[in-house]
């Protein structure tokens, strides 16, 4: 299971390092967050099941703030095309 998360963080700093390049510097800072965060769990040995718990917490949160950002951050129709 430490081996997905390994995945989980190469596959977070690939998308960083997209996002820097693409000047997009907040959203790279946010990935490579998560890339340490990942990188780091996944060293810790943890049991399967707490694995587990800890991806679900995780998704839980990202779920929120997602939620929270489209639906009271992001301006309707503001694509500048």
């Amino acid at each position: 299971m430490e081996r997905m998360y390994r995945v989980l963080g190469f596959w977070t700093g690939i998308f960083a390092v997209m996002f820097y390049l693409g000047h997009m510097h907040e959203t790279s800072l946010i990935f490579f967050g998560q890339t340490g965060f990942f990188i780091l769990l996944s060293y810790l040995k943890l049991s399967e099941r707490m694995y587990i718990y800890v991806f679900g917490a995780y998704l839980t949160i990202f779920f929120a703030g997602f939620t929270y950002w489209t639906t009271f951050m992001m301006v309707p129709g503001a694509g500048g095309h």
